[in-house]
């Protein structure tokens, strides 16, 4: 593992007297939804706080499906476990992360113009027992969100000292191992936190997918989240081997199984080493908090989605990715008291700057490189200006404006490609976002209850090499260079009622526009144009607690996306792969004594795999278990099944052009054959966890 010299300059710099945390919502009190309204604290029906506890019993196959306790979220995988997943939200195909942005402990996670895609969000560095909390909004109405959070925003904070230091040991099928040690230490006022995570999994793949990886955390911390201090380390690295999704012809006929590969060398590796400080302070007049970070990152990913189109040496390209992310964040609250009706007056900055040495896209052949597509070396900077105003108008109306201004300018320098050395350049763009939220209540009705109004503006930038385009890089072909910044704009109404004791319910109806669905496609290194959209849909979520110790939460999620102008081609206005019907229920049970667990039931509703809609998936509900038993209050064993009932469907499909090896050997591929490409659900899969604490 290798650890650069300006990481620990910057490690010194943070622990100097420099504030830091992220930004925060503007009103200190925390938004949960733990046994409790969120009535006079919520600006929209779509905003809260997973808990802890929330996540404790949660049955979980990757770690990123934390993400999944955000109400409507999907999380699946087209290829293997070192690699971001596929997320899903309001009608939105996220691809690895797009349209969400997501931070942890300030830091962002998702990273611009990635070798894969515009906000590649790998989660696989996260350690789900350390997770405290993950605060989540919907929607482009509050100031403090900015690129890329279109459909919403997830803010993931780890815990800042345990209640008791642990061992867990995790042995399962198809030899899955996972060992995590975590401890916390007082030192004085300091709480020193620390955690290591060593694990592998081959997978239930024809093809072992001998996935292993290393994760580090160390964290010291004073206070708390509104008056203290963190300065946390983090170093994270993985390999792999990956089963693509496939044509599903070939599982059909026989060529592969249905956990069969085309490719046997497809994979990768990563890494992710990162410092970051955070320093916050609230007194009866204000609050400061703000935040600085420095990210070493690192991709080197080879796939073949295509399969044998190119012949039998197969389509196999490298992408890789080299940066440095540093950036912070800060923000003042003045309390403004009674005589200017409690106002809470929010004023910010931010700033991200990546340093991407080199991002390029290889043809390969068992990895090994063959040729160069394109290869770039790109600056790219984003800087911010927010304010918010909070004010309490009466007893029962209060509101929230927003206002910020995103600037965001990119430098690409090509450094190779046979047709790509016209291309790069300079581009910059900005946008000034406004932001309303309304609330009437809480008036009695259905417990305490509330209504909700918002609106605002936001965006998602594009790819830096889209944005300085002159040539096609595979073919040399004229191209027109695309937006650096695409507009949103969004609305929702919505209400938030407690209909009976330990049930609190939100129901949001909610629409959204986008510019242009424009994507920058890693595997070709291009830029797509997709077109405007238009998205609307409905969500409720319940949260209930019928006794002690138990939780049950129920979601129902509906959308429908639409582009405004039919495509061409065919004349369909679908967004392809955008799920209209998701839906989701959980309960779980731990009042203390010894036994605990928890079940959860997943449903994909069936989705266009083009614009006409004409080949759609199959929808499934899918179900995972957890039990465990306390044999002592220090020693617990767990049971995970996962796919408890064997389901047999995919995680994901898609409609696109491959080949497999037979079809190019008996000549029948010509450019490609269309139909469905899909990456099958894992099998039933039993994990055994062994936990002592001490």
């Amino acid at each position: 593992m290798r650890c650069k010299p300006f990481l620990l300059a910057m490690l010194s710099a943070i622990a100097a007297p420099v504030i830091a945390a992220g930004i925060p919502t503007l009103q200190e009190v925390s938004v949960s939804t733990v046994g409790q309204s969120l009535a006079g604290v919520a600006d929209s029906a779509s905003e809260g706080t997973i808990t802890a506890r929330q996540l404790a019993n949660r049955p979980l196959l990757r770690p990123a499906e934390v993400m999944e306790a955000v109400p409507g979220m999907i999380v699946t995988q087209h290829s293997g476990d070192g690699k971001a997943n596929q997320y899903f939200l309001r009608g939105f195909n996220l691809d690895h992360g797009s349209d969400f942005a997501t931070h942890l402990m300030g830091m962002p996670v998702n990273m611009v113009s990635h070798a894969h895609g515009q906000g590649y969000m790998d989660l696989n560095f996260l350690i789900p027992e350390l997770v405290g909390s993950i605060k989540y909004r919907k929607g482009v109405y509050a100031a403090e969100e900015g690129d890329l959070a279109v459909t919403g925003s997830g803010s993931i904070d780890y815990l800042r000292k345990l209640d008791k230091s642990f061992v867990d040991i995790g042995l399962g099928q198809h030899n899955y191992r996972r060992l995590v040690a975590a401890g916390s230490h007082q030192l004085g006022e300091l709480s020193l936190l620390g955690a290591v995570e060593v694990a592998g999994n081959d997978g239930p793949w024809d093809q072992p997918e001998k996935l292993g990886k290393n994760n580090v955390v160390l964290r010291l911390s004073s206070g708390s989240t509104s008056n203290g201090f963190a300065l946390t380390g983090m170093a994270y690295q993985a390999d792999w081997t990956a089963t693509e999704h496939v044509p599903e012809r070939a599982m059909a006929s026989g060529e592969i199984s249905r956990y069969g590969a085309l490719s046997a060398t497809d994979g990768g590796k990563t890494h992710r080493y990162s410092l970051s400080g955070e320093l916050a302070k609230t007194t009866e007049s204000g609050a400061s908090k703000a935040n600085l970070y420095v990210i070493d990152y690192a991709l080197n990913l080879y796939s073949a989605p295509s399969g044998f189109i190119n012949g039998e040496q197969g389509d196999q390209h490298e992408q890789a990715d080299e940066r440095t992310v540093w950036g912070g964040q800060g923000s003042h609250t003045w309390f403004l008291g009674a005589d200017w009706r409690d106002t809470e007056l929010m004023a910010g900055v931010q700033l991200r700057h990546d340093r991407i040495g080199k991002v390029g896209l290889y043809t390969t052949e068992n990895r090994q490189r063959t040729g160069t597509v394109r290869e770039e070396r790109i600056e790219e900077t984003a800087v911010a200006a927010l304010f918010e105003a909070r004010t309490q108008w009466t007893d029962w109306l209060r509101s929230s404006l927003g206002l910020r201004h995103d600037q965001v300018s990119a430098k690409a320098t090509a450094l190779g490609g046979l047709f790509n050395m016209d291309n790069g350049g300079n581009a910059s763009a900005g946008q000034t976002s406004p932001k309303l939220a309304i609330t009437l209540g809480p008036f009695d009705l259905l417990g305490k209850t509330e209504f909700y109004a918002n609106w605002g503006h936001g965006f998602h930038s594009n790819d830096a090499r889209g944005a300085t385009a002159r040539t096609n890089p595979q073919d040399g072909s004229a191209v027109t260079a695309v937006p650096l910044i695409v507009k949103a704009k969004g609305s929702e109404i919505g209400l938030r009622a407690a209909p009976l004791p330990g049930w609190n319910s939100s129901l949001a109806l909610w629409q959204m526009e986008l510019d242009s669905e424009l994507v920058f496609i890693g595997d070709e290194g291009v830029t797509e144009p997709k077109g405007a959209s238009r998205r609307h849909g409905v969500e409720w979520s319940n949260y209930i607690t019928p006794a002690d110790g138990w939780i049950v939460d129920a979601d129902l999620a509906w959308s429908q996306a639409r582009f405004k102008e039919p495509n061409p081609d065919n004349g369909g206005r679908h967004v392809p792969n955008a799920i209209p019907l998701t839906a989701s229920i959980g309960i779980s049970a731990d009042n203390g004594g010894a036994w605990f667990g928890g079940v959860r039931l997943r449903h994909l509703g069936a989705y266009a795999l083009e614009e006409s809609a004409t080949h759609k998936s199959t929808a499934f509900w899918m179900t995972n278990l957890k039990a465990g038993y306390r044999i002592s209050p220090n020693l617990q064993v767990s049971l995970d099944v996962l796919n408890l009932f064997d389901k047999k469907a995919n995680d994901i499909e898609y409609w696109g052009g491959a080949c497999t090896r037979s079809e190019t050997l008996a000549g029948t591929c010509g450019g490609g054959i269309d139909g469905r490409l899909v990456h099958p659900l894992e099998p039933r899969t039993l994990r055994v966890g062994l936990r002592a604490s001490f």
